[in-house]
């Protein structure tokens, strides 16, 4: 079996890679929440509106997106798209605002994040950094979820 191994590795190799990396596609979409969402909002056609390349994000189960999304936001939704190599069992997603809910967060005491809450019904946290989402806010205009709008936008009120 070594000896054949040796012999045919270079043959081997290739099968396994891809057969592993499939695998890992696949169960970092299955615990994230991607193929989850992927049953109700597929992207169907191109997307109209802003987008910034090579964004990262967090989703369910610590499952980690770094520099590997497209994302885009008009006033009708939320587009997301990873790379290429990283599509496997992650179709193009498009969200309307009206299936979002957002909340600010801070990460580490330092680091101001906002939490989107993707599908009404299923609830999948996709957590981006908060220049980001003011960049999603500024494409989304009035249609913003809008419990974050403050945060964005201005500073919060003063406690009475």
């Amino acid at each position: 079996m070594q000896e054949w191994l040796n012999h045919n590795f270079g043959y081997v190799f290739p099968f396994f890679f891809l057969t592993l990396w499939l695998f890992i596609t696949y169960w970092i979409a299955l615990l994230g929440g991607w193929r989850l969402l992927s049953k109700r909002f597929r992207a169907t056609g191109p997307f109209s509106g802003q987008k910034w390349y090579m964004q990262s994000a967090a989703m369910r189960w610590s499952s980690h997106y770094g520099n590997i999304l497209t994302v885009g936001a008009n006033s009708d939704g939320l587009f997301l798209v990873p790379f290429i190599l990283f599509r496997a069992w992650h179709p193009p997603l498009f969200v309307p605002w009206s299936d979002i809910t957002a909340r600010s967060k801070t990460l580490l005491f330092f680091f101001p994040m906002v939490e989107l809450r993707l599908g009404s019904i299923e609830q999948v946290p996709f957590t981006i950094r908060a220049s980001l989402a003011a960049r999603l806010e500024s494409a989304a205009g009035e249609s913003w979820p809008m419990n974050t709008k403050r945060f964005l936008t201005s500073p919060p009120p003063p406690i009475s």
